[in-house]
């Protein structure tokens, strides 16, 4: 079995013991650990703790933390994701695999043709949700630091942090260039605008592009809200991001002349392996 992970809201001091309590307490009933069965503790500043389950009750566990581990597993690429809500499951969907896919913060927004209406405890609720949704994910997929959630806005309140990234792409399934288009460095901050059910208006394109975003188009389909942005999500990460995985040195690509010319294909001298490419020229790769 996995050593579970759990997610732990106050800042964990350091080795001693530890009661656990609320959604901490409540994972590790469902889990149906035992005493002395090992875990893993996170606070969401980074690191994480070792741990040894001590005690089993109604109210609480009692827990061993042990030793500190340095693990980061953070994208080098600021993220934002700027998702207009949606309905039903579909934006803790979103939210669980932005997570998972490395975002560093996520702005929820009200868009025109956003079907969901949320305003004082109910948003409140709402908030306090999808922060189980980040903490969650990240327990699943080994994050040790929790992506930001900013408060909901509209969409046109957002122009400042649009300004403060180094690239802002815009969904726009009509029109606008593919990502291969565009570079930026595995370092830099970006944000990715994802419209609602219905997509953004015309008024709410003109008003992104105003802002300094460039349209960005995702093949010939038209994808649903809670796919369009995970799909641009992988593709940025694995592009700019820690998807992405350079070879420590660089391998000649060698063209091998086929009947018709079309697709070509290509031998790397320095490996076995055929790759065949739509469009590439012989030049030093690092793929």
């Amino acid at each position: 079995m996995k050593c579970p992970r759990v997610y732990v809201p106050e800042p964990i001091a350091g080795p001693g013991e530890l009661a656990l309590s609320g959604d901490a307490a409540n994972h590790l009933r469902v889990l149906r650990l035992r005493a002395g069965d090992p875990l893993v503790l996170f606070d969401g500043c980074g690191g994480e703790f070792t741990a040894e389950l001590l005690a089993v009750d109604r109210r609480a566990m009692r827990v061993r933390v042990l030793e500190h581990r340095a693990a980061e597993r953070e994208s080098p690429l600021r993220l934002t994701l700027v998702q207009a809500i949606s309905k039903g499951d579909r934006m803790d969907w979103t939210i669980q695999k932005a997570v998972e896919l490395g975002v560093s913060r996520i702005q929820p927004v009200f868009a025109e043709r956003t079907v969901v209406r949320l305003q004082g405890e109910r948003l409140r609720r709402k908030l306090q949700h999808w922060l189980g949704v980040i903490s969650s994910a990240c327990e699943q997929c080994g994050r040790n630091h929790l992506p930001d959630l900013l408060d909901p806005a509209p969409l046109t309140a957002i122009g400042s942090l649009l300004g403060q990234q180094r690239l802002a792409l815009l969904l726009d399934p009509a029109d606008g260039y593919t990502l291969n288009h565009f570079s930026v460095p595995p370092d830099a901050s970006l944000a990715l605008l994802v419209g609602p059910e219905g997509g953004f208006s015309q008024a709410e394109l003109r008003w992104a592009r105003d802002q300094g975003c460039h349209p960005l188009r995702l093949g010939p389909r038209v994808l649903r809200t809670e796919t369009a942005g995970i799909a641009a999500m992988a593709g940025i990460q694995l592009l700019w991001g820690d998807l992405r995985q350079p070879l420590s040195v660089p391998v000649r690509a060698v063209p091998v002349v086929r009947a018709g010319g079309y697709p070509p294909r290509w031998w790397f001298p320095d490996s076995p392996r055929l790759c065949q490419m739509a469009s590439l020229g012989p030049a030093w790769l690092s793929v």
